[in-house]
């Protein structure tokens, strides 16, 4: 999993076509559909904390995870900013750790695709599972292989900016199913009071999964699997979605409490 050490710097900067608003409507019908209105919410990868954000000033109690410093250094400042409670932990998704329950985790911008391993996205899934209150909420999405296959493989995506330039180089292998990103960044420094132009790299690595292995997961950890959508509507996946939905529900404390009641 990348650690986003220079591309946090300019990450906002490039990500501005991101309908951030749009995706937050989305996600907020779909945790108020499945019961979700407040408390405690968990986002895992939250980069730089424009969902964490967004979702706390829809009323949620927010707890942002990632495993990028650098990204979640520009998450506090925006916090402190805005004035927000937003507890931010500096954890790997596949080991995080919670004080306790949560009502709802969700992980969106396809933040699931950089665990590049089976039993590792099990794993996450399991600890889901875990800090999930009785009958609690996983709402999470992922690119499709169709996008690295027909979209961005062997493509080259390029901005020159004021502030900055990059160059993105994919590679997609449809054998391992991973998309390998080159990235080359040009960020502006003032040096002797002249501005010059630093070049920085970075090597990015997502995994595309297929959906009926992402249900079959979903299950084996212990959860109910509840819908999977085409990305931003209610309709199933089409052989052309570019980024689909999984929602998924914790099952086994309900069993657990009513045992122990009977007991």
């Amino acid at each position: 999993m990348s650690s986003y050490e220079n591309f946090a710097r300019v990450y906002d900067l490039f990500m501005d076509n991101i309908p951030y608003e749009e995706w937050c409507g989305y996600l907020t019908g779909l945790l108020q559909e499945y019961g979700v209105t407040e408390g405690l919410v968990l986002e895992l990868g939250c980069g730089t904390g424009n969902m964490t954000r967004l979702l706390a000033n829809r009323g949620y109690d927010m707890i942002g995870v990632d495993n990028a410093p650098d990204m979640l250094e520009i998450a506090m400042e925006k916090r402190q900013a805005e004035g927000q409670d937003i507890l931010y932990l500096f954890q790997d998704m596949r080991e995080f750790e919670l004080y306790g329950t949560v009502k709802a985790v969700v992980s969106l911008c396809d933040s699931m695709n950089y665990i590049l391993e089976e039993e590792e996205l099990l794993q996450v899934f399991r600890l889901v599972n875990n800090y999930l209150d009785p009958g609690g909420v996983f709402i999470f999405d992922l690119n499709t292989a169709y996008k690295y296959r027909e979209v961005l493989g062997e493509q080259t995506i390029a901005e020159n900016r004021e502030d900055a330039s990059f160059i993105w180089d994919n590679y997609y292998d449809p054998d391992e199913k991973i998309n390998e990103y080159d990235l080359a960044l040009f960020i502006p420094e003032t040096i002797q009071g002249e501005t010059l132009y630093r070049k920085y790299e970075e090597t990015h690595y997502q995994r595309a999964y297929e959906i009926e292995n992402v249900k079959e997961m979903l299950e084996q950890a212990g959860m109910e699997f509840v819908a999977v959508y085409d990305a931003f509507t209610h309709e199933a996946p089409k052989p052309g979605s570019e980024r689909v939905y999984f929602i998924a529900r914790e099952k086994g404390k309900q069993l657990e409490n009513k045992d122990k009641k009977e007991i």
